[in-house]
Formats: structure tokens, sequence, C-alpha cells
């Protein structure tokens, strides 16, 4: 059974950074894709950002230039770096993995961003 358990969410001004983690229970060189989505308050959840095994990334039109979406394969781990925040950037932040037909999601880390 995989596992995807994000951290670093929290409370920023905007205009601020925040990294967000998301480690895996086993290796991620095997899934197909990893990405980061989010969840605003009243909204739909959204794709934000993902990366493939190859290493190809696809962002949201309304992140692109800010976040960096990366992986480590030694630890297992995908990263959204995040910069230049915005208000609207808040929400619950969740790390989905693929892998063939299957979906995996982590628990969630709440993003704020005051202005």
């Amino acid at each position: 059974q995989v596992q995807l358990v994000e951290s670093g969410g929290g409370l920023v001004q905007a205009g601020g950074s925040l990294r967000l983690s998301c480690a895996a229970s086993g290796s991620i060189f095997g899934f197909n894709s990893m990405g980061w989505y989010r969840r605003a308050p009243g909204k739909q959840r959204e794709l934000v950002a993902t990366i493939t095994t190859g290493g190809y990334t696809n962002y949201a039109d309304s992140v692109k230039g800010r976040f960096t979406i990366s992986r480590d394969n030694a630890k297992n781990t995908v990263y959204l770096e995040m910069n230049s925040l915005k208000p609207e950037d808040t929400g619950v932040y969740y790390c989905n993995a693929v892998l063939f037909v299957a979906n995996y999601w982590g628990q969630g880390t709440q993003v704020t961003v005051s202005s």
C-alpha cells in the first residue's frame, strides 16, 4: 500500500515562499507521475503541478514562473517550491502519485497566504 505524507505547509505573507515535501512509503521511481493539487475554500480540487518519471513537468497557468516541482528518487520525495505567494494560493495542498491506473493521495497540508 502506497502512503504519501505531505509537510511544509503553514502561514506566510503575500510575496513569501514555502517548500512543500511529499514523502512516499516506497520507491517513487516506479510511479508514472507525481504531482500536487490544491483545494481552495469553496472550490474544487485543481492541478498545481506534475512531474513524470522522466522529469517532464506540467504547471497550472496560475503558478507558472512562481512554483517549481522536483523529485528526489533517492529520498522517495517530491517537492513543491512556491515563491511569490499570493492570497489566492491559499488552500489545502495534496500530493498525488499515479501508478498505472491507480491514484494515491496524501492527507493534505494547509497553506495560508495572508495579504
